[in-house]
């Protein structure tokens, strides 16, 4: 009944928001879009932001796989490998910019990212959030950006926030007034498959403050986030079927899965990696270089399918995203399903990134925390491969504005590690393991 009765409510405010009624009456509310750009055949998403008064427009990786915000500054150390070709951030060009004197470091396992807290006005999507706090870093590990990136903007919850700042997504949906659905959704487009694909291509549409009816079909399926674990955006996997055939699963926490944009592939524990793997004809477990990785003749078809929750919906991969690459002569695939261990760590036994994203609509609510996802549509679906113009960070007008609220001041420094990203941030797997993947085969 508790399910129920979640669902049930859902729906009763979303009819509300929508039509201005009930609870939504006399209350101004808005929802925005933001454009995303695809980089290097699926590897990397990013969409863009504005900072600052007056504003500049930068592009930053949209992660609902950790909770920071943080962009490269103008001013960098000697150490720093912070790439050509992407725009800084200068303090010194924004009347609103406030230094906060507390150092932030976090580290991924790409590299590490370090600087210093600060606040200031931050825009995207039509919406403006003053007071916004996030790090100007100084120091960033080689691979950790790539041009024409600039940041990271995180997008999970502010209780896994190194700086412990209020996210910029919460912000908004926190204010009962500010957004008409206190959610966001991603729609990710697939160039992979695609041998014409450029290096930026269209990337699909990040909404926020409602669902964008155009890019899905029928419901949307949601399923709560296990009680006591807001932070990442937990899913527990309930099933996994691989050419038809049932996966074994453990029951409860074993099989929660933090559902990830800022990562490229899905992460697994090693004991359910191996017996996906087992069920496609002439696979075979990965070494040297690619330990954890399993490679299949490209001959194969393989057909994937997850369920999460209580739900009964069993949602496909496409075949052509769980083929993550292949050898030149296309004769070896590497698979987009790898193992990860997280004993000892706090992350989740599974991170399900683009692979499994890419193939639905994805909506990340923050009353009651959940995550829903719905079939894409054909006006979602013909955006694949499709030849067009990546989007530029632009800096459009403003529907609505909050305060976000300050980080603490208990300590002059803030650090943590994320979640083993996989991927994160704005690495591109395939730019790391190519060369050791094709020298791998070739040899």
């Amino acid at each position: 009944m508790s399910d129920l009765g979640a669902s049930l409510r859902r729906r009763k405010l979303a009819l509300e928001a929508k039509y201005g009624i009930g609870h939504a009456k006399n209350k101004k509310r808005a929802s925005g879009m933001n454009l995303i750009t695809n980089e290097d055949a699926d590897s990397t998403f990013f969409g863009s932001l504005a900072v600052g008064t007056p504003p500049v427009s930068f592009d930053i990786i949209l992660d609902t796989g950790s909770s920071d915000l943080w962009l490269a500054s103008e001013t960098t150390s000697g150490t720093s490998d912070i790439p050509n070709g992407i725009t800084t951030f200068n303090p010194s060009s924004s009347s609103t910019f406030k230094d906060l004197n507390k150092t932030f470091s976090i580290t991924y396992d790409s590299g590490e990212a370090e600087g210093t807290l600060a606040q200031d006005t931050v825009q995207m999507a039509g919406f403006k959030v003053t007071s916004q706090t996030f790090a100007t870093v100084n120091e960033v590990s080689n691979n950790v950006l790539s041009a024409p990136v600039s940041g990271l903007m995180g997008l999970a919850w502010q209780q896994i926030a190194s700086s412990g700042a209020t996210p910029f997504w919460e912000a908004l949906a926190s204010s009962n007034d500010t957004l008409t659905q206190p959610l966001f959704a991603f729609q990710l487009t697939r160039y992979n498959n695609d041998s014409s694909v450029q290096t930026l291509e269209p990337g699909g549409t990040f909404t926020i403050g409602a669902t964008n009816a155009s890019l899905f079909t029928g419901d949307i399926d949601y399923q709560d986030i296990p009680s006591g674990q807001v932070g990442y955006w937990i899913q527990q996997l309930s099933a996994i079927t691989v050419q038809g055939n049932s996966v074994t699963l453990p029951s409860g926490s074993s099989s929660y899965a933090a559902i990830d944009t800022g990562t490229t592939l899905v992460g697994g524990p090693q004991s359910v990696i191996s017996e996906i793997y087992a069920q496609i004809p002439g696979s075979a477990a990965g070494t040297g270089d690619l330990e954890g990785y399993y490679t299949y003749p490209c001959s194969n078809t393989v057909e994937v399918t997850l369920k999460f929750g209580s739900s009964s919906i069993a949602w496909p991969i496409s075949a052509a995203d769980f083929e993550f690459t292949s050898t030149t002569d296309g004769q070896t695939c590497i698979g987009a399903f790898f193992e990860v261990d997280n004993s000892g760590t706090t992350a989740p036994p599974w991170i399900v990134g683009d692979t499994f994203l890419k193939n639905v609509y994805s909506v990340f609510s923050y009353n009651p925390p959940a995550v829903g996802f719905a079939r894409l549509s054909d006006t979602a679906l013909a955006m694949n491969g499709k030849a067009a113009a990546a989007p530029s960070p632009t800096i459009g007008s403003v529907a609505a504005a909050v305060s976000a609220t300050s980080v603490s001041t208990g300590t002059d420094r803030v650090s943590g590690a994320a979640v083993p990203s996989l991927s994160r941030p704005c690495i591109s797997l395939i730019s790391v393991f190519a060369a050791a993947i094709m020298g791998a085969f070739l040899l």
